[in-house]
């Protein structure tokens, strides 16, 4: 269930539902009040690529995942995957490979490729039109993607 938004001061959070949570891969961070746990690296990077609206567009995940990439674990990496819709997989491993952490996506990549039905859009929203299909993600690629790193 989803909770309304808040706001502190510039600050605004909004929450969103997740479903098959209790699988998401967390880590403990501590806090001055105590322990807290955490998405890992890899469940964020799932998620945001799930939701990149809410991360300011493609642009801007691609600049998160170039500052997650060197924390990403390439196993744990699917196994966060598998928490969620098999399209996620398919946009994560080809950002990955555009940021240049491509070494990263070997395992997920067999993951897509065993998984994978058929191709999806890079831009959920976007035109298909004439996007150039990237084979190895079985995806479209209908918008260009530029990292801010």
């Amino acid at each position: 269930m989803n909770r309304r938004p808040i706001e502190c001061g510039a600050v605004r959070v909004v929450f969103v539902a997740r479903k098959r949570l209790k699988e998401v891969l967390v880590q403990d961070f501590n806090t001055p009040r105590g322990p807290i746990h955490v998405s890992t690296p890899e469940a964020t990077a799932v998620d945001f690529v799930g939701y990149p609206h809410h991360v300011g567009g493609l642009d801007q995940l691609a600049t998160i995942l170039a500052e997650l990439a060197e924390k990403i674990d390439p196993e744990k990496l699917v196994r966060a995957a598998r928490t969620g819709p098999i399209t996620w997989a398919q946009r994560l491993g080809f950002l990955l490979e555009r940021i240049g952490a491509g070494e990263k996506t070997q395992s997920l990549q067999s993951y897509v490729r065993s998984h994978a039905r058929e191709s999806t859009l890079l831009l959920s929203s976007g035109p298909r039109g004439r996007a150039k299909r990237d084979s190895n993600w079985k995806l479209y690629v209908n918008a260009r993607v530029q990292a801010d790193i």
